[in-house]
Protein backbone atom coordinates (compact mmCIF):
# COMPACT_ATOMS: atom_id res chain seq x y z
CA UNK A 1 0.00 0.00 0.00
CA UNK A 2 1.31 3.43 -0.83
CA UNK A 3 0.71 6.42 0.93
CA UNK A 4 -2.54 7.82 1.30
CA UNK A 5 -3.82 11.03 -0.17
CA UNK A 6 -6.52 12.19 1.95
CA UNK A 7 -6.37 15.82 0.92
CA UNK A 8 -10.01 16.97 -0.47
CA UNK A 9 -11.09 12.85 -0.96
CA UNK A 10 -14.49 12.47 -1.92
CA UNK A 11 -17.31 9.72 -0.49
CA UNK A 12 -16.67 7.99 -3.83
CA UNK A 13 -12.85 8.02 -3.77
CA UNK A 14 -13.61 6.19 -0.38
CA UNK A 15 -16.04 3.80 -1.74
CA UNK A 16 -13.66 3.14 -5.04
CA UNK A 17 -10.52 2.43 -2.60
CA UNK A 18 -11.61 0.01 -0.15
CA UNK A 19 -13.70 -1.56 -3.24
CA UNK A 20 -10.90 -1.95 -5.04
CA UNK A 21 -8.43 -2.42 -2.39
CA UNK A 22 -5.94 0.24 -2.96
CA UNK A 23 -6.27 0.73 0.71
CA UNK A 24 -7.92 -0.57 3.34
CA UNK A 25 -10.74 0.97 5.76
CA UNK A 26 -7.85 0.93 8.67
CA UNK A 27 -5.49 2.60 6.71
CA UNK A 28 -7.64 5.10 5.72
CA UNK A 29 -8.60 5.81 8.81
CA UNK A 30 -4.67 5.91 10.39
CA UNK A 31 -4.03 8.36 7.50
CA UNK A 32 -6.47 10.99 8.76
CA UNK A 33 -5.62 10.40 12.42
CA UNK A 34 -2.37 11.29 11.51
CA UNK A 35 -3.40 14.37 10.00
CA UNK A 36 -5.43 15.14 13.05
CA UNK A 37 -2.35 14.79 14.65
CA UNK A 38 -0.61 16.84 12.17
CA UNK A 39 -3.22 20.32 11.97
CA UNK A 40 -5.61 19.77 14.78
CA UNK A 41 -3.18 21.37 17.38
CA UNK A 42 -2.70 24.76 15.01
CA UNK A 43 -6.94 24.71 14.03
CA UNK A 44 -8.39 23.40 17.35
CA UNK A 45 -11.42 21.78 15.30
CA UNK A 46 -11.73 18.69 17.32
CA UNK A 47 -12.20 18.51 20.93
CA UNK A 48 -12.71 14.63 21.78
CA UNK A 49 -10.87 11.93 19.43
CA UNK A 50 -12.62 8.81 19.13
CA UNK A 51 -10.35 5.91 20.96
CA UNK A 52 -12.35 3.06 19.14
CA UNK A 53 -12.21 4.70 15.48
CA UNK A 54 -9.02 2.03 14.40
CA UNK A 55 -11.57 -0.98 15.97
CA UNK A 56 -14.38 0.68 13.83
CA UNK A 57 -12.15 0.16 11.19
CA UNK A 58 -10.82 -2.92 11.58
CA UNK A 59 -14.32 -4.57 11.93
CA UNK A 60 -15.18 -2.06 8.60
CA UNK A 61 -12.37 -4.14 6.80
CA UNK A 62 -13.43 -7.52 8.65
CA UNK A 63 -17.14 -7.32 6.95
CA UNK A 64 -16.28 -6.63 3.63
CA UNK A 65 -13.22 -9.00 3.51
CA UNK A 66 -16.33 -11.48 4.55
CA UNK A 67 -18.71 -10.11 1.49
CA UNK A 68 -20.88 -8.80 4.12
CA UNK A 69 -23.61 -6.31 3.30
CA UNK A 70 -22.37 -2.50 4.40
CA UNK A 71 -24.13 0.75 5.10
CA UNK A 72 -24.37 3.08 2.34
CA UNK A 73 -21.14 5.74 3.95
CA UNK A 74 -18.98 2.31 5.13
CA UNK A 75 -15.48 3.32 5.99
CA UNK A 76 -15.97 7.06 5.87
CA UNK A 77 -14.21 9.36 8.06
CA UNK A 78 -16.83 11.92 9.62
CA UNK A 79 -16.72 14.18 13.01
CA UNK A 80 -19.84 15.22 14.67
CA UNK A 81 -20.85 18.21 16.31
CA UNK A 82 -19.96 18.55 20.01
CA UNK A 83 -23.61 18.97 21.06
CA UNK A 84 -24.88 15.85 19.69
CA UNK A 85 -24.89 13.33 22.17
CA UNK A 86 -22.74 10.23 21.23
CA UNK A 87 -22.55 7.41 23.93
CA UNK A 88 -19.28 7.29 25.47
CA UNK A 89 -18.31 10.88 25.25
CA UNK A 90 -19.59 14.03 27.49
CA UNK A 91 -21.56 16.39 25.79
CA UNK A 92 -20.26 19.99 26.59
CA UNK A 93 -21.74 22.11 24.37
CA UNK A 94 -18.59 23.79 24.46
CA UNK A 95 -19.10 25.13 28.17
CA UNK A 96 -16.29 24.28 30.96
CA UNK A 97 -19.71 24.29 33.40
CA UNK A 98 -20.95 21.13 31.60
CA UNK A 99 -17.30 19.57 31.47
CA UNK A 100 -16.12 17.98 34.46
CA UNK A 101 -11.96 18.44 33.06
CA UNK A 102 -12.84 21.92 33.44
CA UNK A 103 -14.27 21.68 36.86
CA UNK A 104 -18.16 21.22 35.76
CA UNK A 105 -20.48 18.60 35.31
CA UNK A 106 -20.51 15.78 32.77
CA UNK A 107 -23.71 15.13 30.61
CA UNK A 108 -23.18 11.52 30.03
CA UNK A 109 -25.51 9.94 27.31
CA UNK A 110 -27.24 6.53 27.54
CA UNK A 111 -27.56 6.30 24.49
CA UNK A 112 -26.75 7.78 20.80
CA UNK A 113 -28.71 10.87 19.54
CA UNK A 114 -30.52 9.34 16.47
CA UNK A 115 -28.44 11.04 14.30
CA UNK A 116 -25.45 9.52 15.60
CA UNK A 117 -27.13 6.27 15.68
CA UNK A 118 -27.80 6.32 12.15
CA UNK A 119 -24.25 7.62 10.93
CA UNK A 120 -23.03 4.42 13.04
CA UNK A 121 -25.39 2.19 11.32
CA UNK A 122 -24.38 3.82 7.67
CA UNK A 123 -20.84 2.54 8.71
CA UNK A 124 -19.02 5.75 9.11
CA UNK A 125 -15.69 5.42 10.85
CA UNK A 126 -16.40 8.75 13.49
CA UNK A 127 -13.43 10.33 14.24
CA UNK A 128 -14.43 12.31 17.23
CA UNK A 129 -16.53 15.65 18.30
CA UNK A 130 -16.03 18.94 17.52
CA UNK A 131 -15.57 22.58 18.67
CA UNK A 132 -18.60 24.98 19.31
CA UNK A 133 -19.36 28.13 21.25
CA UNK A 134 -20.57 28.11 24.71
CA UNK A 135 -24.18 26.61 24.65
CA UNK A 136 -23.65 27.31 20.48
CA UNK A 137 -25.32 30.76 20.82
CA UNK A 138 -23.22 32.23 18.75
CA UNK A 139 -23.40 32.67 14.79
CA UNK A 140 -19.43 33.23 13.98
CA UNK A 141 -16.93 31.98 16.43
CA UNK A 142 -16.13 29.32 19.44
CA UNK A 143 -13.90 32.25 21.10
CA UNK A 144 -15.81 31.42 24.15
CA UNK A 145 -15.54 27.65 23.74
CA UNK A 146 -13.67 25.98 27.10
CA UNK A 147 -11.71 23.94 24.18
CA UNK A 148 -10.72 28.17 23.23
CA UNK A 149 -11.10 29.39 19.44
CA UNK A 150 -11.59 27.33 16.52
CA UNK A 151 -9.81 28.73 13.53
CA UNK A 152 -10.88 29.03 10.17
CA UNK A 153 -8.71 26.98 7.46
CA UNK A 154 -9.81 29.10 4.61
CA UNK A 155 -8.71 32.43 5.76
CA UNK A 156 -7.11 32.02 9.60
CA UNK A 157 -7.60 35.84 11.32
CA UNK A 158 -11.16 36.03 10.40
CA UNK A 159 -14.16 34.38 12.29
CA UNK A 160 -14.57 30.40 10.97
CA UNK A 161 -18.22 30.70 11.27
CA UNK A 162 -20.46 29.13 14.19
CA UNK A 163 -21.73 27.56 16.00
CA UNK A 164 -21.00 24.07 14.17
CA UNK A 165 -17.10 25.78 13.80
CA UNK A 166 -15.52 22.43 14.58
CA UNK A 167 -16.97 20.47 12.10
CA UNK A 168 -16.68 23.40 9.30
CA UNK A 169 -12.51 23.31 9.72
CA UNK A 170 -12.28 19.81 10.30
CA UNK A 171 -14.07 19.10 7.01
CA UNK A 172 -12.32 22.21 5.51
CA UNK A 173 -8.62 21.09 6.25
CA UNK A 174 -9.67 17.55 4.81
CA UNK A 175 -9.41 16.37 8.30
CA UNK A 176 -12.56 14.25 7.80
CA UNK A 177 -14.99 13.59 5.12
CA UNK A 178 -18.06 14.79 5.80
CA UNK A 179 -19.27 16.46 9.21
CA UNK A 180 -22.54 17.03 11.09
CA UNK A 181 -23.61 20.27 11.86
CA UNK A 182 -26.81 21.72 13.21
CA UNK A 183 -28.69 25.02 13.08
CA UNK A 184 -30.95 27.10 15.58
CA UNK A 185 -29.95 30.49 13.83
CA UNK A 186 -27.24 30.18 11.15
CA UNK A 187 -25.09 27.65 12.84
CA UNK A 188 -24.72 25.35 9.30
CA UNK A 189 -25.33 28.19 6.82
CA UNK A 190 -22.46 30.71 8.06
CA UNK A 191 -19.23 28.40 8.95
CA UNK A 192 -19.69 26.89 5.54
CA UNK A 193 -20.05 29.78 3.54
CA UNK A 194 -17.44 31.26 6.18
CA UNK A 195 -14.94 28.62 4.85
CA UNK A 196 -15.98 27.93 1.92
CA UNK A 197 -17.83 24.77 2.28
CA UNK A 198 -21.24 22.97 1.41
CA UNK A 199 -23.83 22.95 3.50
CA UNK A 200 -27.65 21.98 3.99
CA UNK A 201 -29.73 23.56 6.02
CA UNK A 202 -32.73 21.17 6.47
CA UNK A 203 -36.01 21.85 6.44
CA UNK A 204 -37.42 21.56 9.89
CA UNK A 205 -38.78 18.35 10.84
CA UNK A 206 -36.77 16.23 7.96
CA UNK A 207 -33.84 15.16 10.39
CA UNK A 208 -34.31 14.04 13.95
CA UNK A 209 -32.43 16.40 16.40
CA UNK A 210 -33.54 14.58 19.52
CA UNK A 211 -30.14 14.08 21.71
CA UNK A 212 -28.56 17.47 20.60
CA UNK A 213 -28.36 19.85 23.20
CA UNK A 214 -31.42 22.46 22.15
CA UNK A 215 -31.80 25.80 21.28
CA UNK A 216 -34.94 25.78 20.03
CA UNK A 217 -37.33 22.66 19.02
CA UNK A 218 -39.13 24.99 16.62
CA UNK A 219 -36.22 25.94 14.87
CA UNK A 220 -33.52 23.65 15.71
CA UNK A 221 -32.15 21.19 12.47
CA UNK A 222 -29.03 18.76 11.47
CA UNK A 223 -27.60 18.80 8.49
CA UNK A 224 -24.29 17.77 6.75
CA UNK A 225 -21.30 20.17 6.12
CA UNK A 226 -18.87 18.69 2.95
CA UNK A 227 -16.45 19.64 0.22
CA UNK A 228 -18.94 19.08 -2.06
CA UNK A 229 -22.40 19.16 -3.39
CA UNK A 230 -22.71 14.99 -3.98
CA UNK A 231 -21.18 14.33 -0.47
CA UNK A 232 -23.59 16.61 1.54
CA UNK A 233 -26.77 14.64 -0.61
CA UNK A 234 -25.40 11.56 0.36
CA UNK A 235 -25.25 12.38 4.33
CA UNK A 236 -28.39 13.76 3.86
CA UNK A 237 -29.89 10.35 2.25
CA UNK A 238 -28.66 8.87 5.83
CA UNK A 239 -29.58 11.46 8.09
CA UNK A 240 -33.34 12.41 6.83
CA UNK A 241 -36.36 10.43 7.74
CA UNK A 242 -39.53 9.11 10.51
CA UNK A 243 -38.32 8.14 13.76
CA UNK A 244 -40.02 7.67 16.78
CA UNK A 245 -37.51 8.69 19.05
CA UNK A 246 -38.19 12.29 17.38
CA UNK A 247 -42.06 12.32 16.75
CA UNK A 248 -42.33 15.59 14.60
CA UNK A 249 -40.19 13.85 11.90
CA UNK A 250 -43.98 12.55 11.10
CA UNK A 251 -43.84 15.53 8.88
CA UNK A 252 -40.73 14.15 6.52
CA UNK A 253 -43.01 10.50 5.44
CA UNK A 254 -43.60 10.91 1.75
CA UNK A 255 -41.20 14.11 1.03
CA UNK A 256 -37.83 12.20 0.60
CA UNK A 257 -37.02 11.73 -2.86
CA UNK A 258 -37.29 7.91 -3.94
CA UNK A 259 -33.73 7.77 -5.23
CA UNK A 260 -32.53 9.69 -2.34
CA UNK A 261 -30.73 13.22 -2.67
CA UNK A 262 -28.35 12.35 -5.46
CA UNK A 263 -31.28 12.09 -7.86
CA UNK A 264 -31.65 14.76 -9.16
CA UNK A 265 -28.22 15.92 -9.44
CA UNK A 266 -27.30 17.06 -13.13
CA UNK A 267 -25.20 18.97 -15.30
CA UNK A 268 -27.94 20.84 -16.97
CA UNK A 269 -30.54 21.08 -13.71
CA UNK A 270 -30.20 24.80 -13.74
CA UNK A 271 -31.35 24.99 -17.47
CA UNK A 272 -35.00 26.20 -17.79
CA UNK A 273 -35.19 27.33 -14.69
CA UNK A 274 -36.43 30.47 -12.69
CA UNK A 275 -34.92 32.38 -9.68
CA UNK A 276 -35.05 35.27 -7.79
CA UNK A 277 -32.41 37.45 -6.21
CA UNK A 278 -32.07 39.17 -3.34
CA UNK A 279 -33.44 42.72 -2.62
CA UNK A 280 -35.15 44.70 -0.34
CA UNK A 281 -38.35 43.20 -0.41
CA UNK A 282 -36.09 40.24 1.06
CA UNK A 283 -34.49 42.30 3.71
CA UNK A 284 -34.18 45.74 3.71
CA UNK A 285 -30.28 45.12 3.97
CA UNK A 286 -27.78 46.24 1.44
CA UNK A 287 -24.88 44.34 0.22
CA UNK A 288 -21.44 45.45 0.69
CA UNK A 289 -19.62 47.11 -2.83
CA UNK A 290 -17.68 44.03 -3.07
CA UNK A 291 -20.42 42.05 -1.71
CA UNK A 292 -22.76 42.91 -4.58
CA UNK A 293 -19.96 42.46 -7.39
CA UNK A 294 -19.50 39.32 -6.79
CA UNK A 295 -22.95 38.83 -6.47
CA UNK A 296 -23.28 40.31 -10.15
CA UNK A 297 -20.62 37.85 -11.77
CA UNK A 298 -21.79 34.95 -10.03
CA UNK A 299 -25.61 36.02 -11.79
CA UNK A 300 -24.05 36.08 -15.10
CA UNK A 301 -22.95 32.60 -14.21
CA UNK A 302 -25.87 31.26 -13.65
CA UNK A 303 -27.46 32.78 -16.61
CA UNK A 304 -25.12 31.13 -18.71
CA UNK A 305 -26.33 27.82 -17.55
CA UNK A 306 -29.78 28.89 -18.85
CA UNK A 307 -31.33 29.97 -16.15
CA UNK A 308 -33.93 33.22 -16.04
CA UNK A 309 -33.38 35.11 -13.14
CA UNK A 310 -35.75 37.31 -11.55
CA UNK A 311 -35.25 40.62 -9.51
CA UNK A 312 -36.44 40.37 -6.19
CA UNK A 313 -39.48 38.64 -5.79
CA UNK A 314 -40.86 40.13 -2.70
CA UNK A 315 -40.72 43.00 -3.27
CA UNK A 316 -44.90 44.56 -1.92
CA UNK A 317 -45.06 41.14 -0.45
CA UNK A 318 -44.21 42.32 3.26
CA UNK A 319 -42.11 39.63 3.44
CA UNK A 320 -39.41 41.77 4.53
CA UNK A 321 -41.65 43.62 7.41
CA UNK A 322 -41.89 40.06 9.25
CA UNK A 323 -37.95 40.42 10.43
CA UNK A 324 -37.45 42.16 13.58
CA UNK A 325 -34.40 41.97 15.43
CA UNK A 326 -34.23 41.12 18.80
CA UNK A 327 -32.80 44.04 21.19
CA UNK A 328 -29.89 45.65 19.65
CA UNK A 329 -28.70 42.69 17.96
CA UNK A 330 -29.50 42.56 13.98
CA UNK A 331 -30.69 38.52 15.13
CA UNK A 332 -34.26 37.50 15.18
CA UNK A 333 -34.60 35.35 17.83
CA UNK A 334 -38.52 34.31 18.09
CA UNK A 335 -39.22 30.56 18.12
CA UNK A 336 -36.44 30.19 20.92
CA UNK A 337 -38.83 31.37 23.49
CA UNK A 338 -39.44 27.00 24.75
CA UNK A 339 -35.79 26.65 25.45
CA UNK A 340 -36.41 25.97 29.18
CA UNK A 341 -38.54 23.00 28.06
CA UNK A 342 -36.62 21.80 25.19
CA UNK A 343 -33.54 21.57 27.74
CA UNK A 344 -36.00 19.75 30.21
CA UNK A 345 -37.18 17.29 27.36
CA UNK A 346 -33.33 17.13 26.68
CA UNK A 347 -32.15 16.20 29.93
CA UNK A 348 -35.15 13.65 30.48
CA UNK A 349 -34.16 11.53 27.58
CA UNK A 350 -30.12 11.71 29.21
CA UNK A 351 -31.37 8.49 30.89
CA UNK A 352 -31.81 7.65 34.89
CA UNK A 353 -27.96 8.05 35.48
CA UNK A 354 -27.61 11.31 34.16
CA UNK A 355 -26.10 13.88 36.39
CA UNK A 356 -28.59 16.49 35.51
CA UNK A 357 -32.17 15.60 34.91
CA UNK A 358 -34.08 18.51 34.77
CA UNK A 359 -34.06 22.11 33.72
CA UNK A 360 -33.64 23.26 37.22
CA UNK A 361 -30.76 21.11 37.89
CA UNK A 362 -29.36 22.18 34.82
CA UNK A 363 -29.93 25.67 35.95
CA UNK A 364 -28.56 25.23 39.37
CA UNK A 365 -25.01 23.49 38.11
CA UNK A 366 -24.55 26.63 35.54
CA UNK A 367 -25.83 29.60 38.06
CA UNK A 368 -22.33 30.96 37.88
CA UNK A 369 -22.37 31.72 34.51
CA UNK A 370 -26.47 31.77 34.08
CA UNK A 371 -26.97 31.83 30.44
CA UNK A 372 -29.77 33.48 30.74
CA UNK A 373 -28.81 36.35 33.03
CA UNK A 374 -27.76 39.82 32.54
CA UNK A 375 -24.51 38.85 30.87
CA UNK A 376 -25.24 35.76 30.04
CA UNK A 377 -24.64 33.99 26.40
CA UNK A 378 -28.68 34.20 25.59
CA UNK A 379 -29.58 37.09 28.00
CA UNK A 380 -31.38 38.33 24.78
CA UNK A 381 -34.14 35.74 25.50
CA UNK A 382 -35.32 38.13 28.22
CA UNK A 383 -36.91 40.22 25.42
CA UNK A 384 -39.12 37.51 23.99
CA UNK A 385 -42.52 37.74 26.25
CA UNK A 386 -43.30 34.41 26.40
CA UNK A 387 -39.71 33.13 27.51
CA UNK A 388 -40.30 33.94 31.27
CA UNK A 389 -43.43 32.28 30.91
CA UNK A 390 -41.59 29.20 30.08
CA UNK A 391 -38.89 29.89 32.58
CA UNK A 392 -40.94 29.95 35.41
CA UNK A 393 -42.51 26.21 34.62
CA UNK A 394 -40.24 24.59 31.99
CA UNK A 395 -41.80 21.21 33.34
CA UNK A 396 -44.99 22.82 30.86
CA UNK A 397 -45.35 22.66 26.97
CA UNK A 398 -45.07 26.04 26.65
CA UNK A 399 -47.69 28.65 24.35
CA UNK A 400 -45.67 29.12 20.57
CA UNK A 401 -49.01 29.99 18.67
CA UNK A 402 -47.57 33.38 18.02
CA UNK A 403 -44.39 31.52 16.75
CA UNK A 404 -47.20 29.37 14.72
CA UNK A 405 -48.48 32.37 13.20
CA UNK A 406 -45.01 34.03 12.67
CA UNK A 407 -43.92 30.90 11.09
CA UNK A 408 -47.19 30.15 8.96
CA UNK A 409 -47.05 34.19 7.68
CA UNK A 410 -43.63 33.62 6.44
CA UNK A 411 -44.48 30.45 4.70
CA UNK A 412 -47.26 31.61 2.81
CA UNK A 413 -45.49 34.67 1.26
CA UNK A 414 -42.79 33.13 0.66
CA UNK A 415 -44.64 30.31 -1.34
CA UNK A 416 -46.86 33.57 -3.04
CA UNK A 417 -43.93 34.96 -4.02
CA UNK A 418 -42.38 31.67 -5.15
CA UNK A 419 -46.16 31.02 -7.54
CA UNK A 420 -46.71 34.74 -8.51
CA UNK A 421 -42.94 34.81 -10.33
CA UNK A 422 -43.21 31.64 -11.75
CA UNK A 423 -39.91 31.10 -9.79
CA UNK A 424 -37.67 27.35 -9.24
CA UNK A 425 -35.94 28.76 -5.80
CA UNK A 426 -34.20 32.10 -5.25
CA UNK A 427 -30.73 32.42 -4.72
CA UNK A 428 -28.66 35.00 -2.88
CA UNK A 429 -25.42 36.37 -1.51
CA UNK A 430 -25.32 34.36 1.58
CA UNK A 431 -23.49 36.72 3.62
CA UNK A 432 -24.16 40.52 2.86
CA UNK A 433 -20.84 41.47 3.55
CA UNK A 434 -17.57 40.02 4.30
CA UNK A 435 -15.77 37.75 7.19
CA UNK A 436 -15.06 40.19 10.18
CA UNK A 437 -11.92 39.41 12.28
CA UNK A 438 -11.75 36.48 14.17
CA UNK A 439 -11.26 38.38 17.86
CA UNK A 440 -12.61 41.79 16.73
CA UNK A 441 -16.27 41.28 18.38
CA UNK A 442 -18.24 41.69 14.98
CA UNK A 443 -21.14 39.36 13.98
CA UNK A 444 -21.46 37.70 10.61
CA UNK A 445 -23.63 39.64 8.48
CA UNK A 446 -25.92 36.97 6.55
CA UNK A 447 -28.67 37.06 4.77
CA UNK A 448 -30.78 34.24 5.06
CA UNK A 449 -30.43 32.91 8.49
CA UNK A 450 -33.84 34.35 10.46
CA UNK A 451 -36.24 34.56 7.91
CA UNK A 452 -35.54 30.58 6.70
CA UNK A 453 -34.80 29.34 10.43
CA UNK A 454 -38.23 30.76 11.47
CA UNK A 455 -40.08 29.90 8.52
CA UNK A 456 -38.47 26.22 8.63
CA UNK A 457 -37.15 26.58 4.93
CA UNK A 458 -34.47 24.58 3.30
CA UNK A 459 -30.80 26.19 1.93
CA UNK A 460 -27.92 24.73 0.32
CA UNK A 461 -24.42 26.93 0.29
CA UNK A 462 -22.39 26.61 -2.33
CA UNK A 463 -18.35 28.10 -2.97
CA UNK A 464 -18.64 30.78 -5.20
CA UNK A 465 -15.48 32.49 -4.65
CA UNK A 466 -13.39 34.88 -2.95
CA UNK A 467 -13.32 38.73 -1.92
CA UNK A 468 -10.35 40.13 -2.49
CA UNK A 469 -8.87 39.52 1.17
CA UNK A 470 -9.05 35.80 0.38
CA UNK A 471 -11.86 35.10 2.17
CA UNK A 472 -14.66 33.11 0.69
CA UNK A 473 -17.96 34.08 -0.61
CA UNK A 474 -20.61 31.60 -1.02
CA UNK A 475 -24.22 31.68 -2.24
CA UNK A 476 -27.33 29.97 -1.05
CA UNK A 477 -30.12 28.21 -3.06
CA UNK A 478 -33.35 28.40 -1.09
CA UNK A 479 -36.39 26.60 -1.74
CA UNK A 480 -40.00 25.28 -0.61
CA UNK A 481 -40.50 22.96 2.15
CA UNK A 482 -39.05 19.60 1.69
CA UNK A 483 -37.23 20.75 -1.73
CA UNK A 484 -33.71 19.96 -1.05
CA UNK A 485 -33.27 17.34 -3.85
CA UNK A 486 -33.67 20.01 -6.53
CA UNK A 487 -31.66 22.97 -4.28
CA UNK A 488 -29.28 20.48 -4.41
CA UNK A 489 -29.10 19.69 -8.28
CA UNK A 490 -29.37 23.53 -8.81
CA UNK A 491 -26.07 23.66 -6.17
CA UNK A 492 -24.76 20.95 -8.40
CA UNK A 493 -24.91 22.30 -11.58
CA UNK A 494 -23.56 25.54 -9.99
CA UNK A 495 -20.50 23.46 -8.88
CA UNK A 496 -19.92 21.93 -11.59
CA UNK A 497 -19.71 24.83 -14.05
CA UNK A 498 -17.64 26.87 -11.70
CA UNK A 499 -15.37 24.74 -9.91
CA UNK A 500 -15.30 27.94 -7.36
CA UNK A 501 -14.04 25.66 -4.36
CA UNK A 502 -10.30 25.91 -3.68
CA UNK A 503 -8.28 23.38 -1.08
CA UNK A 504 -7.01 26.10 1.57
CA UNK A 505 -3.02 26.46 1.95
CA UNK A 506 -3.06 25.29 5.82
CA UNK A 507 -0.17 26.21 8.29
CA UNK A 508 0.61 24.07 11.00
CA UNK A 509 1.49 27.03 13.26
CA UNK A 510 -1.36 29.58 13.03
CA UNK A 511 -0.70 32.77 14.73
Amino acid sequence: MTSIDVVEMTVAQVQDGLAKGSFTCEALTQAFLDRIDALDPAYNAIIFRNPDALADAREIDRRMAAGEKLGPLAGVPVVIKDPMDMKGFPTTAGWSLLYSAKGGVDLMPETDSPVVARMRAAGTIMLGKTNVPVLSASGSHANDSWAGPTINAAIPDRVPGASSSGTATAVATSMAVLGLAEETGGSIQNPASAQGLVGIKPTHALVPNAGVVPLSSMRDVVGPIARCVRDAALCLDVLAGFTMADPKTVAAIGKIPKGGYTSLLSETALAGTRLGLYGDGWRNTKLSTETASLYRRAQGEIEARGTVLVEDPFVGTGFAALYKPTGESHFDARGMESVPYDLQIYLERLGPDAALKTFAAFAEATQAENAFGSTGVLRYLNELPAFHACLADPTAPPDMSEFAALRGAYLEIFCAALDAAALDAVVFPQMHSELPSLHGGIPIHETTVCEINIAGLPGVVVPAGFYASGAPFCLIFVGRPFSEAHLLALAYDYEQATKHRATPTLSHAVA
